[in-house]
C-alpha cells in the first residue's frame, strides 16, 4: 500500500500567507487589468459577444449537416405534430381559443432556436404555465354562464382574455430580460429539485379536475382562489345528472385510443423510431367523425369553432393589467425559468455539453415578449416534447425550424379544417399529456431514504398545492424550503475531534472510536455558520463541550486572583531579599491547581464554517474571553478568508495572539504540544 511522509514547518496564517499569499500591489494590478480588459471593444470581442448572446451564430457554422441533418428532420416533424393538438389542448387551460394554442406552439419555438443554449430543449406550451395563466385570465375575464360563441360579444370577450394572457407573457418576458440583465439565473436554484417535482405533479391534479367538465360536456364556472381544486370537483358532481352522455362517450373513446398506445410508445422508446402521433390522429378521426354524423348539431356537443388561416396581425397585450397580474406572473416566471432549465440541464448533462442559465433567461425572456406581441401566451420548455425530441434522435436547435414549418402549414393552410373538433377530444389530451407528472410519486421511496427533509419538502409542497392553489401552494412549498435549510444551519452539530495514531487526520471521536483525544488539549469542530440565527444553540454546544458553567468561571477566577495575590507576595519577599523556593512562577503555580487531564488549550476547526457574520463574531471572541477566565488558551485552524476578516475586524486579535491561528489542524496541534514540551523554540516543524 501506497504511504506518504511529510517534512515541513509549522504554517501560521501569517507564516503562510507571507509565503504563498498573493502581494497586495499585483493584486490591484489584476484588477485594473480584468477592468481594462471588461471596458475594451475589438472585433474579436464584438464576436465572441454576438455567438455568446445570438447561439446560432455559433452552432449553426459548425452544424455536421450529413451525421445530423436526419435526425433533426425526423425529430422536427415529430414534435411539430404533437404540438398541434397539445397546443390547441392547452389553450383551453389557459381559457382562450384554441388557435393561440397554436400561435404559441409557433413563435416561441422560432426564437429559442435563434437564443437558446439547449440542444434538445422544446419550447412551447405547458400545462402547469397554462393553467396559471388560465387562473389569471378567469379572476380578471370571468366566464359568462349564457354566451352565443357566435355573437359580437363572443368575439369582444375572447379579445378581452387573449389580451390579458398575452399581458401575462409581456410581463413574463420582461421580468426575465431584467434577471438577465443582472444575472439572476441563479434565483431558480431556489426552486429545488423536490419542489418542482412536487409541484408539477400537484398541478397535474389541477389539470385533472378542471377538465372533468370538458370531458362530461358541462357548462360551469372555473373557481379561482384557495381550494379551487375541491370547488371544481364538488360543482362537476353536484352536475352529474347533466352529463352530455355524447360528449362523455367520445372522451372514453378517446382515453381507450390514448392511454394504450401512449403506454407502447414509452415502453418501447427505443425500439420505435419515432413515437406513434396517436394526438393528432385522434384529432382527425374526431374531427371527420362529428362532421360525417353532425354530433354538434345534433347531441349539442362542444366543438372548437372557427379557426382563422394566417398569421396573426401584431398588437400590443392589454398592458393596463399589469398591476392585477404582476404578482401572480412573478410566480409564472419563476416556474416557467425553473423547468425550462431544469430540462435543458438534464439532456446538456446527458449529451455531455453545457448551457449558460443567463442565456436562457434572455432566450425565454425574447420569446415570451416578441410573442406576447402576436397574441401568444406564456411558453416555457415542455416535458413531453423535449422527450420527443430526444428520443426521435435531435441533435441541435434547427430541429426546431422543422417543428415550427408543420405548425405553419397548420396556420395557413389546415387550420380551419379542426372546425369541427369536440373540445372533449382536447380535454382527454390534455389529461393524457400528464402521464409524466403522474409517474413522479414514483420518487418518493427514493427520496424518502435519501433526505426525510427533502421528502418532506415535496411532501409539504404537494398538499399545499393541491388543497390550497397553484400559486399559493409554489409560495409555501418555496418557504418551507428556505426554513428547512435555516434549521439545518441552526441546528449544525459542535462535534470533538480525535487523532487517527500516526498521522494528521482528525475525525469526530463519536463516529471513530479508535481516534484519541490530545491530552490536554480539546479540538473541537462546528459544522455550519456561525450567525445571528444559531449563535445561541453555537454557544450552548461549545458550553456544553468544555464546560463552560458560570461557576466554574468564577472559581476559575477566584483561583487566578490567589496566584495573582501570592505573586506580588512573592515579589514582596524577594525586594526584602528573602526567596521563595517553593513557586517558581504564575504558570507552574497554576499547574499546580489544575488537576491532571484538564483541558489547558483549546483549538477550533473552522473548516466547516463558511461563513460568520457580525453577531457571530461577537460572540466568537466573547467565547474567547471566558477561555482565557479560566486559563485556556484559545487556538483556530483553517479559517477561510472572509471568517477571517470578519474576526480580524470585529477585534478578535485583541484577546488571541495571531501567531495561534494555523492552517491546518496538525499545525496547532504539533505547536501546543512543542511549546508544552520545549516553550522557547520557535521554528517549531511538522513530521507526519
Amino acid at each position: 500500500s501506497a504511504s506518504v511522509a511529510v517534512y515541513r514547518n509549522i504554517y501560521t496564517e501569517d507564516r503562510f500567507r507571507q509565503a504563498y499569499g498573493t502581494e497586495e500591489q499585483r493584486g490591484r494590478e489584476r484588477l485594473h487589468h480584468r477592468l481594462a480588459q471588461r471596458c475594451s471593444c475589438s472585433q474579436v470581442d464584438c464576436a465572441h459577444l454576438l455567438k455568446k448572446r445570438v447561439p446560432v451564430c455559433n452552432w449553426l457554422p459548425k452544424y455536421k449537416l450529413r451525421k445530423w441533418i436526419l435526425g433533426d428532420i425526423v425529430a422536427g416533424l415529430t414534435v411539430g405534430i404533437v404540438h398541434i393538438p397539445q397546443g390547441m389542448a392547452f389553450a383551453l387551460l389557459t381559457s382562450v381559443a384554441p388557435v393561440y394554442g397554436l400561435y404559441t406552439s409557433f413563435f416561441p419555438v422560432v426564437l429559442y432556436m435563434i437564443f437558446g443554449t439547449g440542444h434538445h430543449v422544446s419550447t412551447g406550451t405547458f400545462a402547469v404555465l397554462s393553467l396559471m395563466t388560465g387562473t389569471v385570465v378567469e379572476q380578471l375575464v370571468p366566464t359568462p354562464l349564457a354566451l352565443n360563441s357566435s355573437s359580437p360579444e363572443a368575439a369582444e370577450f375572447e379579445a378581452q382574455r387573449i389580451g390579458v394572457a398575452s399581458a401575462v407573457a409581456f410581463l413574463s418576458g420582461i421580468m426575465m430580460l431584467c434577471m438577465c440583465g443582472f444575472q439572476l439565473g441563479f434565483l431558480s436554484t431556489y426552486l429545488s429539485e423536490p419542489i418542482v417535482k412536487a409541484f408539477t405533479s400537484a398541478a397535474a391534479f389541477h389539470v385533472t379536475i378542471s377538465q372533468l367538465q370538458s370531458m362530461l360536456g358541462l357548462r360551469l364556472p372555473r373557481y379561482t382562489g384557495a381550494f379551487s381544486l375541491f370547488k371544481t370537483l364538488g360543482s362537476v358532481m353536484e352536475n352529474l345528472p347533466n352529463t352530455n352522455v355524447a360528449e362523455l362517450v367520445i372522451s372514453l373513446l378517446c382515453l381507450a385510443v390514448l392511454v394504450p398506445v401512449k403506454e407502447v410508445n414509452s415502453r418501447f422508446r427505443e425500439r420505435l423510431r419515432t413515437p406513434i402521433p396517436v394526438e393528432i390522429i385522434t384529432v382527425i378521426i374526431a374531427t371527420g367523425v362529428t362532421y360525417a354524423f353532425s354530433l354538434d348539431s345534433r347531441y349539442n356537443i362542444q366543438i372548437v369553432g372557427h379557426i382563422p388561416a394566417g398569421f396573426p396581425k401584431p398588437r400590443l397585450p392589454a398592458l393596463e393589467t399589469v398591476p392585477d397580474i404582476a404578482a401572480d406572473t412573478v410566480a409564472i416566471t419563476l416556474v416557467g425559468y425553473a423547468v425550462s432549465v431544469s430540462l435543458a440541464m438534464i439532456y446538456a448533462d446527458k449529451h455531455g455539453y453545457s448551457i449558460d442559465p443567463n442565456q436562457e433567461l434572455l432566450a425565454h425572456g425574447i420569446s415570451n415578449t416578441v410573442s406576447s406581441l402576436f397574441t401568444c401566451f406564456p411558453s416555457s420548455a415542455t416535458l413531453a416534447t423535449t422527450n420527443i425530441l430526444e428520443s426521435a434522435g435531435g441533435y441541435t436547435q434547427l430541429a426546431g425550424l422543422f417543428t415550427s414549418l408543420v405548425v405553419l402549414i397548420v396556420l395557413l393552410l389546415i387550420g380551419p379544417l379542426f372546425y369541427f373538433l369536440p373540445k372533449a377530444v382536447l380535454a382527454c389530451i390534455n389529461v393524457t399529456s400528464l402521464r409524466q407528472m403522474f409517474l413522479l410519486f414514483q420518487d418518493l421511496p427514493d427520496l424518502w431514504r435519501i433526505s426525510r427533509i427533502d421528502f418532506m419538502v415535496w411532501l409539504v409542497t404537494w398538499l399545499s398545492v393541491v388543497v390550497l392553489n397553484v400559486d399559493l401552494g409554489l409560495a409555501i412549498g418555496v418557504i418551507f424550503s428556505m426554513m428547512s435549510v435555516i434549521c439545518r444551519t441552526q441546528r449544525a452539530s459542535c462535534s470533538v475531534l480525535g487523532r487517527a495514531a500516526n498521522t494528521e487526520i482528525y475525525r469526530s471521536i463519536n463516529n471513530h472510536n479508535k481516534c484519541y483525544e490530545v491530552p490536554g488539549v480539546k479540538i473541537l469542530t462546528y459544522n455550519g455558520p456561525i450567525y445571528y440565527g444559531n449563535r445561541s444553540f453555537f454557544k450552548a454546544e461549545m458550553t456544553e463541550l468544555l464546560g463552560l458553567t458560570p461557576e466554574k468561571i468564577r472559581r476559575r477566577e477566584k483561583a487566578i486572583k490567589a496566584i495573582e495575590k501570592r505573586e506580588r507576595e512573592a515579589i514582596s519577599t524577594v525586594e526584602q531579599g528573602v526567596a521563595d523556593s517553593s513557586f517558581s512562577s504564575k504558570n507552574d503555580l497554576f499547574r499546580s491547581e489544575v488537576p491532571e487531564g484538564e483541558v489547558q488549550a483549546v483549538l477550533i476547526d473552522c473548516s466547516s464554517v463558511i461563513f460568520m457574520d457580525v453577531a457571530g463574531a461577537r460572540l466568537f471572541i466573547q467565547m474567547c474571553m471566558e477561555c482565557q477566565k479560566i486559563g485556556v488558551r484559545i487556538y483556530l485552524s483553517n479559517c477561510n478568508e472572509s471568517v477571517l476578516k470578519i474576526l480580524t475586524s470585529s477585534g478578535l486579535m485583541n484577546y488571541i495572539n495571531p501567531q495561534h491561528i494555523f492552517v491546518t489542524v496538525h499545525d496547532a496541534v504539533v505547536y501546543i504540544q512543542q511549546q508544552r514540551e520545549k516553550p522557547q523554540e520557535n521554528n517549531a516543524t511538522v513530521w507526519v
